[in-house]
């Protein structure tokens, strides 16, 4: 499991940063965003937050609950949940896996077609 310093790490490497960029960002000083990365100190619930909206993740990412940067949220999740128990849908979710590439791409451009409000 990730932890909070290696994902902190993690994410400001990835956008490029450096630890004094951040550091500004959450109006803190340099060795003190530098503890949280190293694990010395704690970081504030208020810049996780913080920083969850600047790299564009979730809090649960940063805090190493989930590998998914963009987790879903409750309404999003349960949601997702009444689809795939939905059983009517059943088949379409158990074979979808299952299609050859060529089907997919035959349904792809379907489903295009009935979004744009298209005639088939």
């Amino acid at each position: 499991m990730t932890t909070v310093p290696q994902r902190l790490k993690e994410l400001r490497k990835k956008a490029k940063l450096n630890q004094a960029d951040i550091a500004k960002f959450l109006n803190i000083s340099e060795s003190a965003y530098g503890y949280y990365e190293q694990g010395r100190n704690e970081i504030s619930i208020s810049s996780v937050q913080k920083l969850a909206k600047k790299y564009n993740v979730s809090v649960a990412y940063i805090l190493g609950e989930t590998d998914y940067p963009n987790s879903l949220s409750n309404s999003d999740d349960e949601e997702f949940q009444s689809f795939i128990n939905d059983p009517s849908l059943e088949k379409w979710y158990k074979e979808l896996p299952k299609s050859k590439e060529e089907d997919l791409c035959k349904l792809r451009k379907m489903w295009e077609i009935l979004k744009d409000g298209d005639e088939l």
